[in-house]
């Protein structure tokens, strides 16, 4: 019998996350609005008057507006962002997902491999995450959630992943992840 589990993770509170993309949707059409509408006035102005140093720092604006623009159109997805986490006979695959559209793939990790595991607030966590060279990943989204750590040494980097699973996804874990790496002292 295959062990198979998928979840989403989502920010609790939307309503903030909601807002601010809304206003990078304004401040990009804003920004493109007026970054069009002054390079044609630019263009008339030049070819009317000629170029002159004095138009510089009005070029300078209109290239930032347009730049400005072309960043929030690139990057406004990634407001609305959401973590997925597969869990399939002892391999879970971590994704992130950007406005329900863009999916992108950020690892896979058989939890028998794991040196050791346990909730954040452990004293095993302090002790793994204090250790010198140790990089931190965090694939979570709320701070006040039962976070859960994973430690691990990779092609000789120590890594800690956080990630913040379900009851149901955890009990998985356990089962599967062997005999003295869960730890929670």
């Amino acid at each position: 019998m295959d062990m198979f589990h998928e979840e989403v993770v989502v920010k609790r509170n939307q309503g903030a996350q909601n807002i601010l993309y809304i206003l990078a949707l304004i401040a990009m059409a804003v920004c493109a609005a007026y970054g069009l509408f002054m390079f044609n006035i630019l263009i008339m102005v030049i070819t009317s008057q000629g170029f002159s140093t004095g138009l510089l720092p009005d070029i300078l604006i209109v290239l930032l507006a347009i730049a400005a623009a072309v960043m929030l159109f690139l990057y406004r997805d990634r407001i609305k962002m959401e973590y997925e986490y597969t869990f399939t006979n002892g391999i879970i695959d971590f994704a992130q997902v950007y406005n329900n559209k863009k999916r992108k793939n950020l690892g896979s990790m058989n939890v028998r491999n794991v040196e050791a595991c346990g909730p954040v607030s452990s004293g095993s966590f302090k002790r793994y995450s204090t250790m010198p060279g140790v990089k931190m990943i965090n694939w979570f989204l709320n701070r006040d959630a039962e976070l859960f750590y994973f430690y691990f040494v990779k092609d000789n980097a120590k890594k800690i992943i956080v990630i913040e699973p379900s009851d149901t996804l955890l009990d998985m874990i356990k089962r599967t992840v062997g005999a003295g790496k869960y730890q929670v002292n």
